[in-house]
């Protein structure tokens, strides 16, 4: 196996042709760091590889799971272990900082996901789950994002599966990564532009039929129903809102998703910031990146 190289960056930030292009150069392989991806369906909201792209340069994670299955952190590193030394050339691409950290730094003592304790989990209202993390883990509850349901039911879940804080089975994350960890970046306005112009590609090539045809699947998997847009698109078809509204929505959702992405990946220590230039072809972006590589 080759020096892996990683290719992190907010959504719409070009992160994906970058890393086709790096892996067809040195003959490589992607692993994808996307928590989504790799539900069977979701392919126009999560802005999947085409099937050139794919049959081009091979990719991993992706398509491997029915949206009636469970992906987490831990089966993201088991996965990636059990493939990873038959790669020549590593290239892990994606937006999922708990994904790069957990197979960079390990995940600690946690247990994997119990299916019967989150389904259990699930039917409990978010307010309820956050006073039982601050009853029983203070720690994690003063740092967690407690709107984000997913990482509170993931919290008191091991709190109930192990009987101790979830804030002492956890890594202890450095945030340090290795030389070839590349950050890409754009300016503001760019970033935006392209959030709001993939939004709208993403209609026109039939999100609302696809997010329709998957819904009650989608209604059944928490995890999955995190995925930008078709939460939205949910609430389009259930009549909370018109079309206009939830393509506004869904721009609004993704810009402040991109912005949490940044400020997680901006802590990261070691990490090579590559600023994209407005306009820049993927080719040259990918030119600039292999030239610092080690």
């Amino acid at each position: 196996m080759g020096t892996p190289v990683f290719i992190a960056g907010p959504t719409a930030s070009g992160k994906s042709a970058v890393a086709l292009e790096i892996a067809q150069r040195l003959n490589g392989e992607i692993i994808s760091v996307d928590s989504m991806q790799v539900y069977r369906g979701l392919d126009l909201g999560t802005a999947k590889p085409t099937a050139e792209e794919r049959a081009s340069v091979l990719h991993h994670h992706i398509d491997i799971l029915e949206l009636t299955e469970f992906f987490d952190a831990a089966r993201f590193v088991a996965r990636t272990k059990s493939i990873i030394k038959k790669i020549k050339r590593p290239v892990f691409c994606g937006g999922t900082g708990l994904y790069f950290s957990a197979w960079l730094e390990g995940l600690g003592e946690a247990p994997q996901a119990n299916a019967t304790m989150r389904a259990e989990l699930e039917d409990v209202d978010l307010e309820t789950l956050v006073a039982e993390l601050l009853e029983h883990d203070p720690a994690t509850h003063a740092t967690i994002d407690r709107r984000n349901r997913r990482r509170v039911v993931r919290a008191v879940e091991v709190i109930r599966l192990t009987g101790k804080p979830f804030s002492e089975q956890r890594a202890e994350w450095t945030g340090q990564v290795p030389p070839n960890f590349f950050l890409l970046e754009r300016g503001r306005e760019d970033l935006r532009q392209r959030i709001d112009t993939r939004v709208e590609a993403m209609i026109a090539a039939g999100l609302v039929a696809e997010t329709c045809s998957l819904r009650s699947a989608l209604e059944g998997n928490p995890v999955a129903q995190q995925a930008l847009g078709y939460r939205q698109v949910i609430g389009h078809l259930n009549d909370e809102q018109g079309l206009p509204e939830t393509v506004a929505l869904v721009k609004s959702r993704t810009w402040q998703f991109a912005r949490r992405q940044m400020t997680w990946f901006r802590k990261l220590h070691g990490a090579h910031t590559l600023t994209v230039p407005a306009n820049e072809p993927a080719v040259e972006t990918a030119r600039r990146l292999i030239e610092q590589l080690t």
